[in-house]
C-alpha cells in the first residue's frame, strides 16, 4: 500500500512510497482504511524534530475511514464502520482516567514507541502511534470513534485533533466567559477554533492575531470582532481594553516569545491560555513578583482539556446546529502524492487546513 514517510528527522519534504505494510493487526485491534486526513501544524513540529518521534514515521494524526477488520475480543465496532481516528485514547483504568481526566492518559503516547507499519527495509513508525497518511493503518480498537452517516470524512478528520483541541481549550480549559474579551495569537486551523469556541461561549471582543493577511481575513470570517498584525496588538489592547489587558488570550503558536506577550497582554486576574505544542528546550519565563502579584492564571490545555469523546459529540452538534463553520476550515485539497504540496501550503501559512484524500 501507498504511504508518505519521513526518513530522517528534520528533512522537510515526504517521500509517498506503495511498498507500505501496516503491521501489528490481532486481538484488540482494527484496520482502518483511511479516506481523509487533515495536515497539523503538530505533524510539522514532527517532521522538524521539535515534538519528539522516532524515525522513520508516517505523518499525520487527524484522519477518518472505514473499518476494514477487527482483531478478536473488540466489541462495537465492525467491518464497515465510519469511524475518526482519536490520537490519544484513554485507557479508563490509569490514575487519569480514574480521575476523569482522560485527555491525560499516557496510553495512546505508549503507542508511538510501537511501530505502526513495515517495509522492506525495516520497521517505520506511525505519528503519535497513528500514521494517516497512509492508505491504511492499525490501531488499538480505542483510537477507533465511531461517526455518524451525516459527517463526511473530511469533517471527522478534522473533529479528530484540531477543531477539537481549538473549541475544547475555550469551552473546557479557559471557559470563557459571556462578553468577556478574549485575543488569540496564531489563526491557523486550531486558532481558528479557538475563535470559534470563543464566539460559541458569547464574547464580546474577539481579537486575531497573526502575521498572515489571509489568516486575518478568515480569522474575521470566523467570529473575530477585529483581526491585526503582531506588531498591531499592543495598539489594540490599549484601544480596546483601555491598557488593562485582555480577559482571556490564547497562544496557539507553540513558542516561549509568543507566550510571553500573551502573559503581558492579559490584563491582571485574567487567564492565559497555551494551546500550542512547542520544543522541550524553549523556556517560558515569568518571574515570581508578577506571577504572585498579577494573579494571571497560566492554563495549559491539551487535547482540549476534557474528555475527548464528549468533547467530538459536542462539536458535531454544534457543526450541526450551524453554530461553528467546520467546512470553511477547509482551504485546500490533495491527493497523497502531492503531500508536498500541503505541507508548503501549510509553512506559508496559505491553508487553514488542507485536506488530503487518501
Amino acid at each position: 500500500m501507498r504511504a508518505a514517510v519521513q526518513h530522517e528527522t528534520g528533512q522537510d519534504k515526504l517521500e509517498v512510497l506503495d511498498d507500505i505494510e501496516a503491521v501489528g493487526f490481532g486481538p484488540g485491534k482494527v484496520r482502518i482504511r483511511i479516506r481523509a486526513t487533515g495536515l497539523c501544524h503538530s505533524d510539522l513540529s514532527a517532521m522538524s524534530g521539535v515534538l519528539p518521534q522516532p524515525a522513520p514515521f508516517v505523518p499525520g494524526h487527524e484522519g477518518a475511514g472505514e473499518i476494514l477488520d477487527v482483531g478478536d475480543g473488540v466489541t462495537g465496532l465492525g467491518q464497515g464502520d465510519r469511524v475518526l481516528m482519536c490520537w490519544l485514547p484513554a485507557c479508563g483504568s490509569c490514575p487519569s482516567c480514574k480521575r476523569g481526566q482522560t485527555h491525560l492518559c499516557l496510553a495512546g503516547f505508549m503507542n508511538a514507541g510501537t511501530p505502526n507499519f513495515r517495509r522492506p527495509g525495516g520497521d517505520v513508525f506511525g505519528f503519535a502511534g497513528t500514521g494517516t497518511f497512509a492508505e491504511e493503518v492499525v490501531v488499538p480498537a480505542n483510537c477507533a470513534v465511531p461517526i455518524p452517516d451525516d459527517v463526511p470524512y473530511e469533517i471527522a478528520a478534522l473533529i479528530g485533533c484540531g477543531v477539537t483541541t481549538g473549541l475544547g481549550a475555550a469551552l473546557n480549559t479557559a471557559r470563557v466567559a459571556a462578553a468577556s474579551s478574549v485575543a488569540v495569537i496564531g489563526c491557523g486551523g486550531v486558532g481558528i477554533s479557538v475563535i470559534q469556541g470563543a464566539k460559541a461561549c458569547g464574547a464580546a471582543e474577539i481579537i486575531a492575531v497573526d502575521p498572515v493577511p489571509a489568516r486575518r481575513e478568515a480569522a474575521l470570517r470566523f467570529g473575530a470582532t477585529e483581526a491585526v498584525a503582531p506588531e498591531e496588538f499592543a495598539d489594540a489592547k490599549a484601544r480596546i481594553t483601555a491598557g488593562e489587558g485582555f480577559d482571556y488570550v490564547f497562544e496557539v503558536v507553540g513558542k516561549s516569545a509568543t507566550a510571553r506577550t500573551a502573559y503581558e497582554m492579559t490584563r491582571r486576574g485574567g487567564t492565559l491560555c497555551v494551546v500550542g505544542a512547542g520544543a522541550m528546550d524553549d523556556t517560558f519565563q515569568v518571574n515570581m513578583f508578577e506571577l504572585f502579584f498579577d494573579e494571571k492564571r497560566i492554563l495549559p490545555s491539551l487535547y482540549g482539556g476534557a474528555d475527548v469523546l464528549r468533547s467530538y459529540e459536542r462539536a458535531i452538534a454544534l457543526w450541526r446546529a450551524g453554530r461553528i463553520d467546520l467546512e470553511g476550515l477547509i482551504t485546500h485539497r490533495v491527493r497523497l502524492a502531492e503531500i508536498n504540496d500541503a505541507l508548503d501550503q501549510m509553512r506559508s501559512g496559505t491553508a487553514l487546513r488542507t485536506c488530503i484524500e487518501i
